[in-house]
């Protein structure tokens, strides 16, 4: 009886240490939290193959280092500069950089565990700092910037920047981001309007400039005639007048005064 007992108890024993072992999946980097974590980073190691989470205060985490893509799940309101409301909605990839996993587990070990770990970060940390950083952004930029020819793009440029060093801090490598900014029919006519009204301005602005020129240009040509006109003696026009004349064509009535008084 005993030894049934004792064989129970061993294979008891086996099946709580066998089902105490998890095996790291391929493409994913194990992160074991030893002492409940008490010691800070020194109770965290990175494992790979079967892992004995058998002790009390062990935990396995799985790390995965492929793509993980991240989207907002609702348009986030948000003002420019010149305090026009917008929207975005967020949308980004990323993965854990494999040598930063023990940063990325220490610091968010808090917020979920198992396969929610990934998406508990997104939710609780990830999206809350991208929406802090886009809403920062939106203040330094006016409406009709954003809606110019490539003003979204170097809006959405200069936040990729700022969200890709924030990401790097927390261990993780941004891939792809985009803010997606969506203005409202509102919006968007009266930044037509604006920019109609400025064009117009610019061509009145032009068609005043080239009537500025047009009129110093009449302005000249009147000052060269007066100066022509008052250069322009009798004696000088009886002198060209001889220059031309060849001495015997006759003059009949077109001689000078002073020709037929000689005569």
């Amino acid at each position: 009886m005993k030894r049934k007992i004792d064989f129970l108890i061993v294979a008891l024993f086996a099946v709580v240490l066998f089902a105490s072992c998890e095996r790291v999946a391929p493409n994913y980097a194990g992160v074991l939290m030893e002492n409940y974590g008490k010691q800070g980073k020194e109770d965290f190691k990175i494992v790979s193959g079967k892992v004995s989470t058998w002790e009390l205060g062990t935990e396995l985490f799985q790390v995965p280092l492929f793509d993980q893509r991240g989207e907002f799940a609702e348009a986030v309101t948000l003002k420019a500069a010149d305090n026009t409301e917008f929207k975005a909605r967020p949308t980004y990839s990323y993965k854990v950089i494999k040598n930063r996993a023990i940063d990325v587990v220490f610091d968010n070990k808090h917020i979920g565990r198992g396969s929610d770990f990934m998406s508990s970060l997104e939710d609780n940390i990830l999206e809350p700092r991208i929406y802090d950083l886009i809403k920062e952004e939106s203040r330094k930029h006016k409406t009709d910037s954003l809606m110019a020819d490539g003003g979204s793009l170097v809006f959405e440029k200069r936040l990729e920047q700022i969200v890709d060093k924030e990401f790097e801090k927390r261990g993780l490598q941004l891939l792809t981001f985009s803010a997606q900014l969506e203005f409202s029919d509102k919006v968007r006519e009266k930044i037509d309007s604006r920019n109609e009204v400025n064009t117009n301005i610019s061509v009145l602005d032009q068609q005043i400039e080239e009537q500025k020129k047009r009129n110093e240009l009449e302005q000249l040509k009147t000052e060269q005639a007066l100066i022509q006109s008052r250069g322009l003696t009798k004696e000088i026009l009886y002198k060209q007048f001889i220059d031309k004349w060849d001495g015997t064509s006759p003059l009949y009535g077109i001689a000078p005064e002073f020709l037929k008084i000689t005569k």
